[in-house]
């Protein structure tokens, strides 16, 4: 198909919710991680330097929880998988989850705007890498042969998060926009959809989530169940034409 009469491209916002019933725990809610630990203490910039070890620590133990036996891409996923498939334009799934349950499953068009498990990186030559390894104070990069500079390669509270520019490209040429699974409570992306309503005018905004969230007044449409429900087939309307893309 000619590039000018492609479809417009959809982008795919994406929380902890996907992945809930996947047996992942999300971060926010009332007995989630962040209930039961002092995030200045794991998860900022300051408390890797102040404790590399306690980060270290925190971060070896909570990624068993992506390994588990149990934890399979969902019918989200995979429906997501086969949207990217299916649909004659571009598909986008920006993620705010580290796991790598949408790759799992299918998808090959993924930004994880908040890193990705499974992927270390070097803060002294900034070498990027995959690994499942523990770390610890005393692991060596593989690159330059640092001690002690090794962290996951997730972004921290009051780290920008990775990909900006690319979201902000794909946000720029969608018709459709859905956001799956979020709160809407952490920027910026809960600002995406407001991006979306500004730039592109057409643009149909969906919200397909447990509840609502702190956005749900700017979208066009709100769905709200199980994602396992209601993702499937909500893409199985946009496959037959039945969905509003902005065009």
């Amino acid at each position: 198909m000619h590039q000018d009469f492609l479809p417009p491209g959809i982008v795919v916002l994406t929380g902890a919710g996907i992945s809930k019933e996947s047996g992942i725990d999300t971060f926010r809610d009332k007995d989630g991680l962040w209930s039961q630990v002092n995030l200045e203490e794991v998860a900022t910039i300051d408390a890797w330097h102040r404790d590399r070890k306690k980060v270290l620590d925190f971060y070896n133990e909570t990624r068993k929880s992506f390994r588990g036996a149990n934890v399979r891409p969902n019918a989200a996923h995979a429906a997501l998988a086969h949207l990217e498939q299916k649909y004659d334009g571009e598909v986008t799934i920006v993620t705010q989850n580290i796991d790598p349950l949408h790759e799992m499953a299918g998808s090959r068009n993924v930004l994880h705007m908040h890193g990705r498990d499974g992927e270390i990186r070097c803060m002294k030559c900034a070498t990027v890498s995959g690994s499942d390894i523990d770390l610890t104070p005393q692991s060596v990069c593989p690159v330059c042969n640092a001690v002690g500079e090794l962290r996951p390669n997730i972004v921290w509270f009051g780290e920008m998060p990775m990909h900006i520019d690319e979201i902000g490209d794909a946000l720029g040429r969608c018709g459709l926009f859905l956001s799956i699974g979020t709160a809407g409570e952490v920027y910026p992306a809960a600002g995406f959809v407001l991006q979306v309503r500004r730039r592109r005018p057409r643009a149909h905004a969906v919200e397909l989530n447990l509840e609502p969230s702190g956005n749900q007044p700017l979208f066009h449409e709100h769905i709200y169940g199980p994602a396992t429900t209601i993702v499937p087939a909500y893409v199985e309307r946009i496959l037959k034409g039945e969905v509003d893309a902005g065009r």
